[in-house]
């Protein structure tokens, strides 16, 4: 089982060069990067963690600056969005964007796909919440047609694009890496559909079975990262037992030098599961 890292990058916390190259040299392979354009302040919808909305949903980085930031400052360790909200994104610029990334970091680039939550959030980029998921469909679709096609078309529900060039192409073939955020069956379905991996959530119930069901609907061994997970031992054992293959702990956004212990303690905290494995 591998680790990885998956965190808030904002302006008030650790720059993500440096976070970059921190999380490789303590042995993680992965850094997962969460995204929010901007929260409209009526929070008419409710936080699905419960409370009030922790501070960082609003001071949020760009996640693909931040992953080419990082890319600079690594050498081996994937660069991914956990996830990109795709209702909000332009599949266009999306396509340009992480072909870009792929291409800067020498094909290290993962995207990391999911609906949203944030009624507010996504009406003021025009998406109506009820027709997201195939808006969403529409545009992955898109994208992986912009990536592999010299002279690329799309024409759906919601995407229309004439026959275009659209350059650079990903370094991976034949694109980058699909993860699918989320737990519902249809998020199962986009696993097998999109080609790529899964993205559960750590406290996701029935985990083993979900893994097992993911992978027959799918019809090969879909990879699986599991996360905004803890580093408790007995339930790192859990994970792999479950068929987890990457835990992505959860890194709290706060100031530097408290990143950098947190850090330090997912690294041994890693170092002991895998001796115990």
């Amino acid at each position: 089982m591998k680790f990885g890292i998956s965190t808030f990058v904002t302006d008030e916390g650790i720059a993500p060069d440096e976070l970059g190259a921190a999380a490789e040299q303590r042995g993680f392979d992965a850094l997962f990067l969460a995204e929010h354009t901007h929260i409209p302040s009526s929070r008419r919808t409710p936080y699905p963690g419960g409370g009030e909305l922790p501070r960082h949903y609003y001071r949020t980085l760009d996640p693909f600056v931040s992953l080419t930031a990082a890319a600079v400052a690594t050498e081996h360790m994937l660069l991914a969005t956990g996830i990109a909200l795709m209702i909000q994104r332009d599949p266009i610029i999306t396509a340009k964007e992480v072909a870009s990334l792929d291409r800067v970091s020498g094909g290290r680039a993962i995207l990391g796909v999911g609906a949203g939550w944030n009624r507010e959030e996504m009406r003021n980029h025009g998406t109506e919440p009820r027709g997201r998921g195939t808006l969403m469909d529409e545009r992955v679709r898109a994208v992986q047609r912009l990536w592999t096609r010299e002279e690329a078309e799309f024409h759906g529900e919601h995407v229309d694009i004439e026959p275009s060039y659209c350059w650079p192409k990903p370094v991976q073939r034949p694109h980058p890496p699909i993860y699918v955020g989320g737990e519902s069956q249809r998020s199962v379905e986009r696993v097998a559909e999109y080609g790529g991996g899964w993205l559960p959530r750590a406290g996701t119930s029935d985990l083993s079975g979900r893994i097992n069901r993911v992978r027959d609907r799918a019809g090969w061994r879909v990879p699986v990262s599991l996360y905004a997970a803890g580093d408790d031992p007995a339930t790192l054992e859990e994970y792999e037992r479950a068929g987890v293959d990457r835990v992505l702990f959860y890194l709290p956004t706060v100031v530097r030098d408290e990143t950098l212990r947190h850090l330090d303690r997912f690294a041994e905290s890693a170092r002991k599961s895998q001796l115990g494995s």
